[in-house]
């Protein structure tokens, strides 16, 4: 009960110093993906290419707007700030901004696939490009002559094109990345693109695939098989039947109650950077003697050879780390707390679904020509615009409060419980991870100095970054 008043706190003190600017932020992301996805439908009814290439900036603009949101709030978590304060330079907040947009793509894609985001664009897209492939059509059977565009009404299928849209920009964001100090600033938007759409096109082809691969498996002989004595097994037996759909019900809407949240938290997480890093399991411990055997032959290659595959390695494993170091995080804060934070957001998203039936009754039956053809985006908009800073002042309340969950479970792990701590001295990340030697030097912190992790003294620290990196003491 604790934790939820917690949670509570935090979040209404960031709503009510931040809404304005969550406000503007939320509407700008909504406005960018529909100037965005009109754009792509009118080029894509010419080139399907091209249209597919512009489809991810949609996306691109809601991730943005969500950034922007979860950083606005940044400066109101006092557990966070605590033990990664914000940094004091403008440069620094912009480039800290393009790191969390890059860490931030894949498990926002990967969420806004999975909740079926990703296909109402895809369906917004295609509506669009077809009425201007109509439109094209017409005009040219009109005028007797050729239609313009491709043909394909901004419908891109698996072609070996599609595979390398994917190869290239993968290898471009990986030169972006290797040379990123010696190229100018304004490259980083270009990686940020580059990032969305090899994402977005592997998404694409492996979406494919798996229908693929699902529609031949339903096909199976031994899937009908499995069907018919399913049918067989309820009709003989009807509490059999009745169990099995309770618990396809129980699974359905567990699955979406709980982790809807805690993608929220996930996608926080990686946004805000670990304040708490995971402790770093040893590899040579992994995988038994086959393992062994592999990292043997692995040693034995050329070095030049093993420096470009952990670069490869080092690129890759980047975009998962943070995502499951943010899981990590959640896991150690306790189900209480989680449990707590799912309660608040399964809460708030009955409000929302009261306030738009409300909000529809509000407003009653009207023509649907005259009226909900033409103002039905604009007042379907009304309750998210409402909603969506709540949402976001609760995540960041909830993520705040893991981080102080865990900071207070170290303190008493590493206090004994015959040591008195002074009162003058709270006890934060930072202290509990110095090591022992630096044990005098605490008593130059005070009350209010920050610490990194490392254990390094007040007067050796300059600026701590607030990127997914923030906990680690790196610049």
């Amino acid at each position: 009960m604790i934790a939820v008043l917690d949670v509570l706190r935090t979040a209404g003190r960031l709503l009510w110093r931040h809404w304005p600017a969550l406000l503007a932020w939320y509407a700008a992301g909504v406005l960018g993906r529909y100037v965005v996805i009109e754009t792509a439908g009118f080029v894509g009814a010419y080139n399907a290419v091209a249209g597919s290439l512009l489809l991810p900036l949609a996306i691109l603009s809601r991730l943005v707007a969500l950034v922007a949101m979860l950083l606005v709030v940044r400066d109101g978590m006092r557990q966070l700030d605590a033990i990664s304060p914000l940094p004091e330079d403008a440069a620094t907040r912009r480039r800290q901004f393009a790191d969390a947009l890059l860490a931030g793509i894949l498990p926002f894609f990967a969420f806004y696939a999975a909740w079926g985001f990703l296909r109402e664009d895809a369906a917004a897209y295609s509506a669009r490009a077809l009425e201007v492939s109509a439109g094209l059509n017409f005009t040219a059977i009109v005028d007797k002559t050729d239609p313009a565009g491709d043909g394909l009404a901004g419908a891109l299928t698996l072609t070996p094109l599609t595979f390398a849209i994917v190869v290239v920009a993968f290898a471009l964001r990986w030169v972006l990345k290797r040379y990123r100090q010696r190229l100018p600033r304004w490259f980083g938007v270009v990686a940020v693109y580059l990032e969305a759409v090899w994402v977005y096109f592997a998404a694409l082809v492996l979406s494919v695939a798996i229908d693929a691969v699902s529609g031949w498996v339903q096909t199976r002989q031994a899937m009908v098989w499995l069907d018919d004595l399913r049918v067989t097994v309820s009709a003989a037996f009807a509490p059999l039947a009745w169990i099995w759909e309770g618990v396809e019900w129980f699974l359905g809407e567990a699955g979406g109650i709980i982790l809807l949240p805690l993608a929220w938290l996930t996608i926080a997480g990686v946004v805000y950077g670990q304040a708490v890093a995971p402790e770093p399991v040893p590899t040579d411990a992994i995988g038994g003697g086959v393992a062994a055997s592999v990292r043997s032959r692995y040693r034995s290659l050329p070095a030049r050879l093993r420096a470009r595959l952990r670069d490869i390695w080092a690129d890759i494993a980047s975009r998962f780390t943070p995502i499951g170091e943010a899981i990590v995080l959640m896991w150690r804060a306790g189900p209480v707390l989680i449990g707590g934070f799912v309660l608040l957001y399964t809460v708030l998203l009955a409000v929302q679904g009261w306030a738009e039936w409300g909000l529809l009754r509000l407003i009653g039956p009207h023509d649907l020509n005259d009226f909900w053809l033409v103002f039905d985006q604009a007042i379907f908009l009304v309750v998210p615009v409402l909603i969506e800073p709540i949402r976001i002042a609760l995540v960041a309340g909830g993520y705040d409060a893991v981080i102080g969950r865990l900071v207070s479970r170290r303190a008493a792990a590493a206090t004994p419980s015959s040591a008195v701590a002074p009162a003058t001295a709270p006890a934060t990340e930072a202290t509990l991870a110095a090591p022992a030697g630096a044990a005098d030097s605490r008593s130059d912190q005070g009350s209010t100095t920050k610490r990194t992790l490392s254990g390094q003294s007040s007067d050796e620290i300059t600026s701590t970054p607030n990127g997914p990196t923030a906990s680690r003491g790196r610049t």
